[in-house]
């Protein structure tokens, strides 16, 4: 019997994509919820498994465009010829010895006795990795991919560990470009397409203008230090400077409600909720997941939000619901080292606030001059919603609460 394996929908507004990797290769023998391919769009990568157990063939390659619910490939169930046994029943196959796996020696390591994300099945076969010796940091003890690569990190020497464990097995579309002793040709992945677009649309369809201001970081820097380790010890997450960014942009949106609103038409719509977008360099490119009622939440639920994003988007895990629906985004250019720049507005967002590298300066404190740890801030507007006025006194209302971090808990 042969059961199609079809592209899925991913979101409403989703309607092709990219199959960037197979993870298996055709002829292999997969198992229902093993991971078959990566699927890219305009917004993020996701592991598509398998929908059964069988013999895999595959009909379209790695790097083609594909449409939503379009067949890329089929698997074979097993027949009796090939595994001496009739093919298993669903009822069969919930049953909790299957015959293949009592008919396997004991001494081979079972990694279907273990629940495995696909990331760490896939990782776990290509390394060999004994799975029953790892432990699960996942929900309901699930071995997931960090902890399958943590345990050959510290089990074996760096060089007898492959150093390509975040990349697939077969071919990525990269291999398919066109290579000459001057140049690369390859085709623009479907999320790097989609930042270009909306990036020339931001310029294209508002009136972009940036207000800048610094501010002194020593009255965060010193908290921080301060209660770093305590913070830590509780709450399982470190204390960095994007929590009180995201409080100070709150605390800023409500005093300036123009900011927090958006053209739509010939109508302007007033957010009165504040879900806070922060963008996160990855591999593929620029995204921004979206913090839900950043105002509603404590210095730890904001910090162990940015942390479980960042790494979702580093291990390409963000889904849809996660990156849509934003009323203002940070971008922290600071981390790469950029000292001053002018961030794009993130459509249809009506400001964006970038964020730069720390730097001791002399400033005038008072009639004496001091050494401070300084930041620049841009403030991106659209000034067909912002006026000037309204502008510079968002950023100033951030800037205050940034320096003296009392008025977010005193809201002064």
């Amino acid at each position: 019997m042969s059961i199609e394996v079809k592209v899925p929908s991913v979101g409403e507004s989703v309607t092709t994509g990219v199959i960037s990797v197979w993870h298996r290769k055709s002829g292999d023998t997969v198992k229902d919820g093993e991971a078959l391919f990566t699927l890219e769009t305009d917004k993020i990568a996701t592991e598509v498994p398998a929908p059964a157990s069988g013999r895999l063939n595959i009909q379209v390659e790695a790097g083609q465009d594909v449409k939503i619910g379009q067949v890329v490939a089929s698997l074979e169930a097993a027949d009796k010829s090939e595994t001496g046994a009739p093919a298993a029943s669903p009822a069969t196959a919930a049953s909790p010895l299957p015959a293949a796996l009592s008919a396997r020696p004991v001494t081979e390591p079972n990694a279907e006795s273990r629940p495995l994300s696909p990331a760490a099945r896939r990782i776990a076969a290509e390394q060999k990795a004994p799975i029953e010796e790892i432990s699960g940091s996942g929900k309901h003890g699930q071995v997931t991919k960090p902890d399958i690569i943590n345990f050959l990190e510290t089990r074996s020497a760096p060089s007898s560990i492959s150093p390509m464990l975040e990349e697939p097995a077969t071919a990525s579309p990269e291999t398919a470009a066109q290579v000459t002793p001057r140049t690369t040709r390859k085709k623009l992945t479907p999320l790097r397409r989609k930042i270009a677009t909306q990036l020339v649309e931001a310029q294209r369809n508002a009136a972009m203008l940036t207000t800048f201001n610094e501010c002194d970081m020593s009255a965060i820097m010193s908290l921080r230090t301060r209660y770093q380790d305590t913070f830590q010890k509780r709450h399982g997450a470190k204390l960095g400077f994007m929590s009180f960014f995201i409080k100070s942009v709150v605390d800023a949106l409500q005093a300036v409600p123009a900011m927090n609103a958006r053209l739509e038409g010939d109508e302007l719509v007033e957010n009165h909720f504040y879900d806070i977008g922060v963008a996160v360099g990855t591999d593929r490119g620029l995204v921004v997941p979206v913090i839900r009622s950043a105002d509603t939440k404590s210095f730890a639920q904001l910090e162990l939000d940015v942390a479980d994003y960042a790494k979702k988007a580093r291990e390409g895990k963000l889904q849809l619901d996660h990156l849509t629906g934003g009323g203002f985004t940070i971008t922290n250019g600071g981390i790469y080292g950029s000292l001053l720049s002018t961030p794009i507005l993130n459509p249809p967002q009506s400001g964006i606030l970038g964020m730069h590298k720390i730097q001791n300066r002399p400033v005038a404190i008072g009639d004496k001059i001091e050494v401070r740890p300084m930041m620049y801030l841009a403030l991106s507007y659209d000034h067909r919603v912002v006026d000037g006025k309204e502008a510079v006194t968002f950023l100033v209302r951030v800037k205050e609460c940034v320096e003296d971090p009392t008025r977010l808990l005193l809201q002064g």
